[in-house]
This record gives C-alpha cells, sequence and structure tokens, in this order.
C-alpha cells in the first residue's frame, strides 16, 4: 500500500487507493464508537490544535471529538481572542504554535489556498484542511464515501460498487468547497458525477471537473441517481444574489416528496449540513430510511479518527496495525 500524504489538503492528495486506505481504518474506528469506553490510546502523547477562522459546529467538534477519543490532547484556538486581533501575521501565529510542540494543525479559513501556505510554513505538523474558501473540504468528502460504502455493503465489496455508480449533486455548485471535494472523490472511485444547479449556480467553468454531465432540471436526473448529495444556498457566501428567491430555489431544485417518490427504492440521499428544512430538503424527506444524513454526521469522527490515526498514529488501535 502507498504511504500516506504528510499533509491532508485537499482529495487531489488521494487516489482510490489513499481513499480505500482511510475507509477501511475508520472501520475499526466505528466498531471503537460502540464501546462503552469509546476510547484508545493510539495518539497518547500527540498534540493536536484546532484552528477555526470561520464559525464550525459539527466540523470543529468532530475532529476534537475524534482526537480525544485517541487519547490526544487538544488545543482549540479562538482567532477572536487571539495576538491577530493584536496585529500578529498568521504566519506568525502558526509558527508559534508550532513551536509549542504541536503534532497536527487541522485549520479552517474564509480564503482557498491557507491550508497549503500554513503546510509551507511548518516542519514537524501535519495539516490537515477543514474547509478553506471555495476550495475544498477533504473529510467530509471522505465521510460521504465511507456513508455511502456502507449503504453498498461496507467492505471491498462497498468500494468495489462505486464503479459507475450515479451520483447527483444538487445545489449551489458554485460556492461549494464540498461539492469540489466531492466531485474528486466519487470519480476517483469511479462513480458518474451529474452536477444539477440553476445555471447561476455552477463555476463559470468546468473545465478540469471530472463529471460525467450537467442538468439544469432535478427532476430528469433523479429517477437513475443512486446517490442524491444535496448542498445548502451559501448565502453567508453571497449565493443569495444568484437566485430569485429561496423559494424559488426550491421549486426548482429542492428534494420535496413529490421528487423523493421519483427516487429509487435504495437511492441515498446526503446533505453535509446543516441542512435548510423545507428550501433544499423537504422535512419529511430529511427523516426517510434512504436519507443517511445523521450516520453522516456518526461516520466524520471515525473518518477523522482514521485520518489523524494515518498522518500521526503508531502502533494499533481497534484491533487494527498500521503499517
Amino acid at each position: 500500500m502507498s504511504p500516506f500524504p504528510p499533509n491532508l489538503l485537499s482529495m487531489d492528495d488521494l487516489d482510490a487507493e489513499g481513499i480505500a486506505q482511510v475507509l477501511e481504518v475508520a472501520d475499526s474506528f466505528v466498531e471503537v464508537g460502540r464501546r462503552a469506553n469509546p476510547k484508545v490510546p493510539a495518539l497518547r502523547g500527540r498534540t493536536v490544535a484546532t484552528l477555526f477562522f470561520e464559525d464550525s459546529t459539527r466540523t470543529r467538534m468532530s475532529f476534537e471529538t475524534a482526537a480525544k477519543r485517541m487519547s490526544a490532547d487538544v488545543l482549540s484556538f479562538a482567532a477572536g481572542s487571539s495576538s491577530l486581533k493584536k496585529g500578529e501575521s498568521l504566519r506568525d501565529t502558526v509558527e508559534t504554535i508550532e513551536a509549542i510542540g504541536i503534532d497536527a494543525v487541522i485549520i479552517r479559513h474564509a480564503s482557498s489556498g491557507v491550508p497549503a501556505r500554513v503546510a509551507g510554513w511548518v516542519d514537524h505538523c501535519a495539516v490537515i484542511n477543514a474547509g478553506d474558501g471555495w476550495h475544498q473540504h477533504p473529510t467530509q468528502a471522505l465521510l460521504d464515501l465511507y456513508t455511502v460504502r456502507q449503504s453498498l455493503g461496507g467492505g471491498d465489496e462497498g468500494i468495489a460498487r462505486f464503479e459507475g455508480l450515479q451520483v447527483a449533486i444538487v445545489g449551489d455548485i458554485r460556492h461549494s468547497r464540498v461539492a469540489r471535494s466531492q466531485v474528486t472523490a466519487y470519480a476517483a472511485l469511479g462513480a458518474d458525477v451529474t452536477l444539477v444547479a440553476p445555471a447561476t449556480l455552477l463555476p463559470p467553468s468546468l473545465e478540469g471537473w471530472p463529471v460525467t454531465s450537467v442538468s439544469h432540471r432535478l427532476d430528469d436526473v433523479l429517477e437513475k441517481s443512486d446517490v442524491v448529495s444535496l448542498l445548502r444556498v451559501q448565502s453567508e457566501r453571497g449565493s443569495g444574489a444568484f437566485v430569485p428567491s429561496l423559494r424559488e430555489y426550491t421549486a426548482g431544485f429542492g428534494l420535496t416528496a413529490r421528487r423523493a417518490a421519483m427516487l429509487q427504492p435504495d437511492a441515498v440521499i446526503l446533505h453535509p449540513g446543516p441542512i435548510v428544512r423545507g428550501v433544499e430538503i423537504a422535512s419529511d424527506v430529511a427523516e426517510l430510511p434512504g436519507s443517511l444524513i445523521t450516520e453522516q454526521v456518526s461516520n466524520g469522527v471515525a473518518v477523522r479518527m482514521a485520518v489523524l490515526f494515518l498522518l500521526l498514529g503508531q502502533g494499533s488501535v481497534g484491533g487494527a496495525h498500521r503499517d
């Protein structure tokens, strides 16, 4: 098996073999999470810092829970009360954190490319991208793949079934780092990806995007879709200016009960959260058996444990040994 990259900045850092490796290790941590005491010593003596320059609930809590379950020490950096407010540069802040003796930095930032820049400033700690601007959110894509793999039977059998899988990514593609990560991840495993959005919510160019097709009509793709991955209209990134109204967006691209009835019985519905019920997905649709949104959140901890373990871990965890 090829060595794991020193940092996880983008889904481009992982090929199909690397993705399969993360998902396989995550299986062990799912089992750990079912224990009465879901804690292992895999990262004892390691220190992980979370640097979030954007608001986050799911991703920050998921990473911090993942690190703590592996017995790592966790430092949570609050940008609003840091020396950045006094004029210190981001580089000086990062180099100070590394000098303290941090083993991994998990960073979210509103500007694309910041995690890659941070990786160039540090010498002795791993950098994990927890979302940068419109660019990438690799661990979200990985946990989505893990959730789909579970629905396909799990293990190597589940991985093999990604070949030719029909995936529809629906919504605000233009402003979505999740969509960019998902497209790369699904394509690496052989899935066929269709982007579904109004023209105003697509990027100006799709050159280099490994997608099979683009549609401006959700109704046209639902019946053939094995996975429907919904995206929130990201008004905080300006997407509200790209649609006439949320009501009109829902009429054209919301997964309503009528549209959900068009799906195959075993189709999977995903959403990275936070979901806005009644806009991109109807409340009753979010509760259907095929909706795996809650499972995504749960799997996020195990997948992030796997990433941290592959970057930092030594010895064994949950019965699985790191090579």
